[in-house]
């Protein structure tokens, strides 16, 4: 851990007001003075141009997101060191707590749990853990064995090789921290079990953030179904026990037969998987007669940077207004996204403008997001990165 005589970082006016309004992120453009240190993700007291104290924070050597706040109190009132890291995990744990019964969530949330940039899921006993901070990713062998012992799970897998990583200028990597063997693990959502392979599925294994809309999707949805971007299955499996047919569409060869394997684990004979490009399936499916009284669209993030926002909205629209020719009257579209450049009212004015396009009146009947265990923090609009609308076709 850092020494206890705290390097200091002098920030703008700008970056001071932007902590003390919420953010608890500083980019390097407002760093009027940098802290004397070397130490990989160090952790320094910052300060305003007039010297006053703002918090401690993670110091990032190389990422253009220079600073990630940890606490608002100075080195004098609170000491940053691993029984305070201790008791953030302990408190993300316990805020879990109310979801009891559940095997397969997320126990860290980066930012809003005041965690910036450690990610942590459970699937049953093993855990998945991604860092996307010089800070965390310094720390993550002592976070292994800390939330091993914490949470009892037989292995903690490091899945830091996602894009998140290159903006941050770290190296990716994919490996096992805790444990030994295979870390294959099984987890429900609901009734549904899954199986996942941890240091070899995408994300952290799953998209858990999605649990929860898989399970009210289920509950809404009726007749014949069809399920694009359906990765293991999610949507399509909890689509299964109100639907008279499934037809679950995934492009990816490995994730569509894992996908056909939960469906056969689940014993749902009424889920045909297709290894497809959804866009192409839409497409014929649109300019067919073939209609559904059920229709998901759940696409990757298309927007991974503001830059590429205009063309990431030209494919939503084409995938949402394919997807509402594609419905009968009074179905069900279930429309996502995990875009987190793309805010909330653009994804619903872009979904209403399909809707328009389509000719096809639409009844908003929910706005939905990430669950419980995905919490947003006030002040880091980042954080609420998931957009679910559930509508009905009129």
């Amino acid at each position: 851990m850092p020494r206890s005589s705290l390097p200091t970082v002098r920030v703008s006016l700008k970056g001071a007001k932007t902590l003390r309004r919420g953010s608890p992120w500083v980019y390097r453009t407002e760093l009027v003075e940098l802290p004397d240190t070397q130490d990989k993700g160090a952790v320094v007291s910052v300060v305003d141009p007039q010297g006053n104290p703002v918090g401690q924070a993670f110091y990032a050597q190389h990422s253009p997101l220079a600073l990630r706040l940890l606490t608002r109190k100075g080195p004098a009132e609170e000491k940053v060191d691993e029984a305070f890291l201790r008791h953030r995990l302990e408190l993300a744990l316990a805020r879990r707590a109310p979801l009891k019964g559940r095997d397969g969530l997320r126990l860290v949330h980066g930012e809003a749990d005041l965690l910036p940039g450690l990610f942590v899921d459970r699937y049953g006993a093993g855990l998945s853990l991604q860092t996307l901070s010089e800070g965390m990713d310094a720390r993550k062998e002592w976070v292994a064995r800390t939330l091993a012992e914490l949470t009892g799970a037989t292995h903690v897998v490091c899945r830091d090789d996602a894009s998140g990583r290159d903006f941050e200028g770290l190296p990716r990597e994919s490996r096992l921290l805790h444990g030994e063997g295979e870390a294959r693990f099984s987890y429900h959502e609901g009734e549904n079990l899954f199986e996942v392979n941890l240091l070899g599925d995408m994300k952290t294994g799953a998209f858990l953030d999605q649990v929860d809309n898989h399970l009210r999707a289920g509950q809404l949805a009726r007749g014949a179904a069809l399920d694009l971007f359906s990765y293991h299955g999610g949507f399509a499996l909890a689509l299964s026990r109100s639907c008279d047919s499934v037809v679950a569409v995934e492009q990816d060869a490995g994730a569509a037969a894992r996908a056909r394997e939960n469906v056969a684990r689940n014993g749902r004979t009424n889920v045909t998987v297709e290894n497809a490009n959804a866009f192409d399936v839409l497409r014929r499916y649109s300019e067919s007669s073939q209609r559904f009284d059920t229709v998901v669209v759940d696409p990757p993030g298309l927007a991974k940077r503001r830059e590429g926002l205009a063309t990431a909205l030209r494919a939503y629209h084409e995938l949402n207004l394919r997807a509402l020719k594609c419905l009968r009257p009074e179905g069900l579209l279930v429309t996502c996204s995990c875009s987190g450049k793309l805010g909330r009212e653009d994804f619903e004015e872009m979904v209403l403008s399909a809707a328009a396009d389509a000719k096809r009146p639409v009844q908003i009947l929910e706005r939905r997001g990430a669950g419980l265990d995905h919490p947003v923090l006030g002040g880091l609009t980042e954080t609420e990165y998931l957009k679910v609308l559930i509508l009905r076709v009129l």
